[in-house]
């Protein structure tokens, strides 16, 4: 007899939780931002050393600096990629359901609407009366 996994099996199409969606990208978040962290321990240690092409090394620091959190941000708040089973779902919707198009009507069946309005009181005191 064979044994069983000791995983759970995914017996629906549902998206993942909210709370695991938010924890991954916390993850990813904070990760990023580590490393941004060792960029600035690295950028201090490189000018304490002065290793050779030190120039190189700090441009490349001072990008991990400036761009990681920029990067982090935009990650953290991107929901997650859809799959194929959600894609292909999607473009079955979309293309089961019929358009909706106006009725077209010839200039002569048009019925115009005219608002006509006396101006009030306070739009002449106002300066708004253009008699």
């Amino acid at each position: 007899m064979k044994k069983q996994p000791d995983r759970a099996v995914l017996i629906t199409n549902a998206a993942r939780s909210q709370d695991d969606q938010f924890r991954s990208r916390q993850i990813r978040y904070v990760s990023m931002m580590a490393i941004r962290a060792l960029c600035v321990i690295a950028g201090a240690v490189l000018v304490s050393v002065h290793p050779p092409l030190l120039a190189l090394w700090l441009i490349l620091c001072a990008a991990g600096m400036v761009f990681l959190p920029w990067a982090a941000v935009l990650i953290a708040n991107d929901r997650p990629a859809k799959t194929k089973e959600e894609r292909a779902a999607d473009a079955l919707a979309r293309d089961s359901k019929p358009q909706a198009t106006l009725p077209q009507h010839s200039a002569e069946q048009q019925d115009y609407l005219t608002i006509d309005l006396e101006p009030t009181d306070w739009a002449h005191a106002e300066g708004r009366d253009k008699r």
